[in-house]
């Protein structure tokens, strides 16, 4: 049995909680901002997380559009199994719901899917974030919709200015 390590990575769009240990990153959390929360320096992050730290910061900077670190997400075997399904979809695309579902064969499936979705324990590197409504809207994101809408256009390379 592994000791569960933790530490904490400045993104652009929050602090992120990084949580692993031998067997694999069991989970990324985004948390809002706090001054009491420690921010990891590349020196004082554990050796098991070091490379998930990295692959993060190369996708923030945007030299990395696809992740290969070890995964160790907690969870039944059916969010095992759509969480899975969420690794398909690739980097700067998007996939409804519905499509969703209906990859893992069950369209009837589609609260349920879309639960599993939001109980995603690995932000970012499991994409849940790329999984919009039927009608494109941007729905369902534990890390609020202004961070879904964020990450979709740094994907996308294309960031649009707001006129307000």
């Amino acid at each position: 049995m592994f000791n569960l390590q933790t530490t904490y990575y400045k993104t652009p769009i929050g602090t992120a909680k990084i949580e692993g240990d031998e067997n694999g990153i069991q989970s990324i959390s985004v948390l809002d901002e706090d001054a009491s929360t420690p921010i990891s320096t590349q020196r004082n992050v554990p050796a098991c997380l070091q490379e998930c730290v990295t692959q993060l910061e190369e996708y923030f900077t945007g030299t990395r559009k696809v992740f290969d670190i070890k995964l160790n997400p907690q969870g039944t075997t059916f969010q095992q199994s759509v969480w899975k399904e969420l690794l398909n979809i690739p980097f700067g695309s998007t996939r409804t719901y519905l499509e969703q579902t209906k990859q893992l064969g069950d369209a009837k499936a589609i609260r349920a899917v879309a639960s599993a979705n939001g109980k995603n324990p690995i932000w970012i590197i499991i994409p849940c974030h790329r999984v919009i409504g039927s009608d494109g809207s941007l729905t369902g994101y534990a890390g609020g919709l202004w961070r879904k809408k964020w990450l979709l256009e740094h994907e996308s390379g294309s960031k649009q200015q707001t006129l307000f």
